[in-house]
């Protein structure tokens, strides 16, 4: 049972950025824009996050900075996706390239340093057996995530902003006719994914890891976009594909540790041979994924 507990608070730990990322991608894609930058903008939060707590000893602040430059880089993606309207899926890999560089220049003075442990937890319940350490034993950016999640699932469908923003993602020609700023909404919508995207990366490194490396994202930002579509656009299904894949990205060290002997290269490749795998499947029957996907989704649009 402490084994059990144990792989699920992992699975948690491992889920959450993908969570948190996954829900931000859900917005501006539901808003009819394709960022596949999530790789870069995860990147340059996680370095941004790292090195400010690290120099200033706050983990708020370092939060805070890599909302931030999540934001910046969103801005950049909407400045020539929306006002150039260049081709988003060439402009989103621009960026996750050039994120990836940036993030790897800055994080020179900083590669190999680690951050301290603290505390974290919901005190009193944080000790119960074995439920405690399973689902009370987490940071407090666990708990937002999920609270982010339910207030994404309000937002969509019972609230007046969110069926403005699903009716600019499905046609923006027949909102801009009754009046709605399709590029404001578009890019508000890109600035709320940046920042959800910066918490991601700031997660990794300052409380999954807590160290810097380069290329510490290691490919969540992809995962995070593959589970937008696993989850047809839904923030509760993103929840559940977000532990789906965290408790795969786990098996690995859990492997080991009960000492099942599969070659380590096998293990590794465990969550991306997952994603590649739910994709073919997701494939498999294009009219369920043009039913549920955004009608304008990457179509750029000019009033």
């Amino acid at each position: 049972m402490e084994n059990l507990a144990a792989l699920m608070a992992a699975s948690i730990n491992s889920g959450t950025p993908l969570l948190i990322a996954a829900l931000g991608l859900l917005i501006n894609e539901r808003a009819g824009v394709l960022n596949l930058g999530a790789e870069g903008m995860m990147l340059v939060a996680a370095i941004a996050g790292f090195a400010t707590t690290y120099e200033t000893h706050s983990m708020t602040l370092g939060f805070a900075a890599g909302a931030a430059a999540g934001m910046v880089m969103a801005a950049l993606f909407a400045f020539f996706a929306l006002v150039l309207a260049t081709n988003q899926v060439a402009t989103g890999l621009a960026l996750s390239i050039a994120g990836g560089g940036l993030s790897a220049f800055a994080g020179q003075k900083y590669v190999g340093m680690s951050l301290p442990a603290t505390a974290h937890g919901i005190p009193g319940l944080r000790d119960l057996p074995w439920i405690g350490k399973a689902l009370f034993d987490h940071h407090w950016m666990v708990y937002l995530s999920l609270l982010i999640c339910a207030a994404l699932v309000w937002f969509l469908y019972r609230s007046r902003a969110g069926l403005i923003l699903r009716a600019v993602g499905e046609s923006p020609e027949s909102a801009h006719a009754l009046g709605y700023p399709v590029l404001r909404i578009r890019f508000f919508a890109l600035l709320f994914s940046g920042a959800l995207c910066g918490l991601a990366g700031a997660y990794l490194a300052m409380i999954y890891t807590p160290m810097w490396v380069e290329g510490l994202v290691a490919g969540r930002g992809w995962i995070a976009l593959a589970l937008t579509t696993f989850s047809t656009w839904r923030p509760a299904r993103v929840l559940l594909g977000a532990l789906l894949f965290g408790s795969v990205t786990i098996l690995q060290f859990h492997f080991q540790a009960v000492g099942i002997a599969v070659p380590s290269q096998i293990l590794s490749m465990l969550p991306y041979a997952a994603t590649v795998l739910v994709l073919v499947l997701i494939s498999r029957n294009p009219d369920w994924i043009r039913l549920n996907m955004p009608a304008s989704l990457g179509k750029p649009f000019r009033p």
